[in-house]
């Protein structure tokens, strides 16, 4: 295979640059600089208060960690990260979180992640990502949600830490 080095190229005015080959082509019109997997748009929330539930069905972890985000085409991707603390009280059961786009669960039943020791109370790191294709245009808001396995309580932020949720808007 051979390779073609260049510093770059100018399609004439008015005409689109192809390149690739059958079946793979990039199509750019005149004026247009390909933008795909730029970052468009950032936004941010952070929570430093502790946080708990002892419901065995998700509910909002914290109204603060929660992001809303317009994405500025159906083709953008959105990348979101959840970064904090959560602390499991009871030897052998589970504590799960995971993250909400508006009122669905982005992943299953038993979330993201899971928190769990089979002696002990833990305090652990919680860490969460996942890039969403929402193909839409509306405000989209992504939340932490909590559960605990019956019998147990489960807590985030605890011990003075503090999470944060970031959704990053990725052009497609």
């Amino acid at each position: 295979m051979a390779t073609l080095f260049v510093d770059k190229i100018d399609p004439q005015s008015g005409t689109a640059l192809e390149i690739g080959t059958s079946g793979d082509t990039v199509n750019l019109g005149a004026g247009v600089t390909a933008g795909f997997g730029k970052i468009l748009q950032v936004v941010t929330a952070t929570d430093s208060t502790s946080r708990n539930t002892t419901s065995t069905s998700y509910v909002t972890a914290s109204n603060t960690l929660s992001v809303a985000i317009t994405p500025s085409a159906t083709s953008s991707k959105i990348y979101v990260v959840v970064t904090g603390t959560m602390y499991w009280n009871t030897a052998n059961k589970r504590g799960y979180a995971t993250i909400y786009k508006d009122a669905g669960n982005l992943a299953g039943a038993d979330g993201m992640m899971q928190i769990f020791d089979p002696d002990n109370a833990i305090l652990g790191t919680m860490g969460m990502s996942i890039l969403d294709s929402p193909s839409s245009t509306s405000e989209l808001t992504y939340q932490v949600y909590i559960k605990a396995q019956s019998g147990g309580t489960v807590y985030i932020n605890e011990y003075l830490t503090k999470g944060s949720i970031t959704a990053f808007e990725v052009a497609g």
